[in-house]
């Protein structure tokens, strides 16, 4: 052992309590940073002196030489990682069903004064003082007027909804464009971390910036993240290359399985497949899917599933469109063409002011026929107000008998509407009401939801936080500690400097 040997290993000392400080700074630094993880020192004793050879000297055993910093790693628990990003599928995936009905609830208005149940009740309030006056010119013009309020709330509700699925497509796409950046961008960090751990460095900050991004991605799809070794001589705590594989709600994989990122690619072509959103148009309305090369990972829960969702989509399997939006959208229509054929053909069976037969009373815009969007009234009775059949059909020439302005009042509510496509013993009214429940039943089930899935991912995150975030109060007195050891190693330093000035300069003063 050198005679210098104390020096060596208090100089040892200083520089890994040195480290340790640093570390500490970096960790306090960064305690508001997203994303960071603290980091820490791990200590490592050096190699005792002699080593076990031939030509070791003989001493009573072996001595200490020292401490080193072995590596510098993060604080970080997978198992945690893996629950929250679960949970965060989940989450992204209520929290845009949710605010797609909260949406559509705003614009449905009920119950209120100006929604399309409200406006029904008035048209039929008319109808009935019509029944009573049938020859009254101002009871007719309320009628008219009343019923164009009706076929306006229709086209509002309609052309409101359909301006929200625009909305709602716009959003699909940036979300889809926002993925595939984070997708390119943990590629490009997989690049960057297989470039320096086959060197011996575990590149931390690099670790911490990649989970940032795929915790990001984790709420707008379920995945599941893998790493593989980059090198033979990365440090076996080295985190490695992450790839990313897309699994269904249940975290299955899906068949066959859907990669996004592949790891051991990193910074090559080919290493990154990008998330496609097709759109098509069906019968009712344009449909979108969700494809990786082709193959439609639908099945996978997060953000974008859910404005899917929202805005229509033809289920694998299935013939028809679905959708939160498409659904009251083709209800709708199903309601406006139901209640236009059948107050028509009520009101063609009348007679009106002048004897005549009963005209349309409700009619279609042209290219719009079947839809909410597309009911008005017939422009003749707008103008005309005395072309509408109060009077019975076998009441000729009596204009003051309004038996068929009640007949007209009787459809809203009429259960027996011929081949009714609303369903069995169901009226406007009750199919209106049945929509209604529905979209608050659905609304209120995505509320809770919603809810509950950020319970459980704030409990998961606290839980993380816990492991990984930075403690003030912590770090300071790591740093005391880090303090007073590098002071006791500057101190033991002093005193092996002591130690051989005395040898060198005081000893062997005899015979001077």
């Amino acid at each position: 052992m050198s005679t210098f040997h104390g020096l060596e290993m208090a100089k040892q000392a200083l520089f890994t309590q040195q480290s340790a400080l640093y570390t500490t700074g970096h960790n306090i630094s960064n305690a508001n940073t997203e994303g960071y993880s603290r980091q820490r020192v791990n200590f490592e004793t050096m190699n005792p002196f002699p080593a076990g050879s031939r030509n070791r000297p003989e001493i009573p055993g072996q001595l200490g030489t020292g401490v080193q910093a072995g590596s510098v790693e993060r604080v970080r628990d997978s198992f945690l990682d893996y629950q929250y990003r679960s949970e965060n599928s989940k989450t992204g995936y209520w929290e845009s069903l949710s605010n797609s009905y909260v949406r559509m609830e705003g614009i449905m208005n009920e119950p209120s004064d100006s929604g399309l149940s409200k406006t029904m009740d008035s048209f039929w309030q008319s109808l009935q003082d019509l029944a009573t006056t049938p020859e009254n010119s101002g009871a007719r013009s309320v009628v008219a007027e009343r019923g164009r309020a009706v076929a306006e709330t229709f086209n509002y509700l309609s052309e409101s909804l359909s301006s929200i699925r625009t909305d709602l497509k716009t959003q699909i796409d940036v979300s889809v464009s926002d993925a595939n950046s984070l997708l390119r961008q943990i590629d490009g960090v997989n690049a960057q971390i297989s470039a320096l751990e086959p060197h011996g460095y575990l590149p931390n900050d690099l670790y911490d910036e990649r989970d940032r991004l795929i915790d990001k991605l984790s709420g707008m799809m379920n995945i599941k993240v893998s790493y593989d070794k980059s090198s033979k001589s990365s440090p076996d705590i080295a985190a490695g290359l992450a790839s990313i594989e897309v699994v269904d709600n249940k975290g299955k994989a899906l068949d066959p399985a859907v990669k996004l990122v592949d790891g051991t690619n990193a910074g090559n072509e080919g290493a990154v497949n990008e998330i496609e959103v097709e759109y098509t148009d069906d019968d009712t309305a344009a449909v979108a899917s969700l494809n990786v090369d082709g193959q439609s990972i639908m099945a996978s829960n997060g953000s974008i599933k859910g404005l899917i969702d929202a805005y229509g989509y033809k289920a694998e399997g299935g013939d028809g469109v679905t959708g939160t939006y498409t659904d009251m959208l083709a209800d709708l229509d199903k309601m406006a063409k139901t209640f236009a054929d059948a107050f028509n053909d009520v009101h063609q069976s009348g007679k009106d002011l002048d004897g005549e037969d009963g005209v349309e009373f409700f009619k279609f815009k042209e290219g719009l026929e079947g839809t909410a969007e597309g009911l008005i009234v017939n422009q003749d009775i707008l103008d005309e107000p005395d072309l509408i059949a109060a009077a019975p059909g076998d009441e000729t020439g009596n204009a003051g008998n309004g038996g068929n302005a009640s007949k007209l009042a009787e459809v809203f509510n009429d259960t027996s509407l011929t081949d009714d496509p609303l369903g069995k013993n169901t009226s406007v009214n009750t199919f209106y009401q049945s929509l209604i429940g529905e979209m608050g039943v659905q609304s209120q089930e995505a509320s809770r939801m919603t809810a509950n899935a950020n319970v459980l991912r704030s409990q998961v995150e606290d839980q993380r936080m816990s492991v990984s975030s930075v403690s003030l109060d912590e770090e300071m007195s790591n740093m005391i500690k880090f303090q007073h050891a590098y002071s006791a190693a500057a101190r033991s330093m002093t005193t092996i400097d002591e130690m051989l000035d005395r040898v060198i300069n005081n000893m062997g003063l005899v015979g001077r």
